[in-house]
């Protein structure tokens, strides 16, 4: 006899755009002088500017890579080790390569950080507006690279004497020039939380709110960052009712994503709350929360994000693929 799948509780839609990855990490490989020289000179380069944007070409869904041997005959000091792939040696830094004409971001992103293209013609633009257009290896290389480059540029002194630090470990570390303090980059853990009605097994209605920057008619699922000794499980009963002043139960992990701006990961759950329950939303924080229907959700999914009165996050958010397994959940992974 099989199963209705609708009859078990949802999952994410498919793996989140910047959670997929190809690259081999390989820690002591950072540390071999010797093994970096031959990885620089053979291998292939992530251009990423100061806004978090690179090079792309092919309608933004190939990253535009430079050879490093044509950059610099010797490994700049500033170069960062993404990882080895199918004998590859790929790397990321930071560039300052004049750009101009202000681009739109590609179809059914946020809307919110425009492109640019350089001299050359060459269009760029940022993770969250191409990371689900990226085939696995490309969305890897990029959230890496972004989350490299985002570190270094907060990371320029140490927290404990602050003293200017030298990089280490091919990027992977800083090494503090006073006191000799080792730091390494950082994640900031966030909960996102699809938040439903509890009706049957994956209810019917979705608890979806907007921040007043959004643009118009944007709404996504709730989230925000865990505080100091405070679990996961802790942080999404707080964080939703401090922004929309319910209370919720049921709290199940769904999956993480990780999004570096500049340093964050986005740890998924999905939870229960009352519909009945008056809706509060955080001054200067929510302008707005209300209950949506799966009908609706499906509508905007279908119409390839939104539909009057509801945009949907863009694809490269792990919200996206939240509502898109709670929508459809006789579709999602398993």
């Amino acid at each position: 006899m099989t199963t209705d799948v609708r009859e078990e509780p949802f999952q994410l839609a498919v793996l989140p755009a910047l959670s997929r990855s190809t690259v081999e990490r390989d820690e002591p490989v950072r540390k071999d002088d010797a093994r970096l020289v031959e990885l620089w000179s053979s291998g292939q380069v992530v251009l990423v500017d100061r806004l978090g944007r690179t090079p792309v070409r092919d309608g933004a869904t190939t990253l535009a890579l430079r050879p490093g041997a044509a950059i610099s005959p010797e490994r700049p000091p500033e170069a960062m080790l993404l990882g080895e792939d199918d004998g590859i040696a790929y790397w990321a830094l930071g560039a300052t390569e004049p750009l101009r004409d202000t681009i739109a971001p590609p179809p059914n992103a946020w809307g919110l950080w425009p492109g640019a293209v350089s001299a050359a013609g060459e269009e760029w633009h940022d993770l969250r507006g191409i990371g689900a257009l990226l085939d696995d290896t490309a969305a890897g290389l990029f959230t890496t690279a972004v989350a490299l480059v985002n570190w270094h540029a907060r990371a320029k002194f140490c927290a404990k004497c602050g003293s200017p630090v030298a990089r280490a470990a091919a990027g992977w570390a800083t090494h503090c020039t006073g006191c000799g303090r080792e730091e390494y980059p950082r994640t900031d853990p966030a909960v996102i939380c699809l938040v439903h009605d509890g009706v049957g097994v994956n209810g019917d209605h979705v608890l979806l709110a907007r921040q007043p920057i959004w643009p118009a008619e944007r709404y996504s699922v709730l989230a925000g960052f865990v505080e100091a000794g405070e679990s996961l499980e802790a942080c999404v009963e707080r964080e939703i009712a401090e922004e929309v002043g319910v209370t919720v139960s049921a709290i199940r992990y769904l999956g993480s994503q990780p999004w570096p701006f500049p340093r964050s990961i986005m740890i998924g759950f999905a939870a229960v709350a009352d519909p009945a329950a008056p809706l509060t939303p955080a001054e200067g924080e929510i302008e707005h929360a209300h209950w949506v229907s799966r009908a609706e959700v499906r509508a905007a999914l279908d119409a390839g994000g939104e539909i009057e009165g509801l945009r949907l996050p863009g694809p490269t958010s792990i919200a996206r693929q939240m509502l898109a397994g709670w929508a459809n959940p006789d579709t999602a992974e398993r």
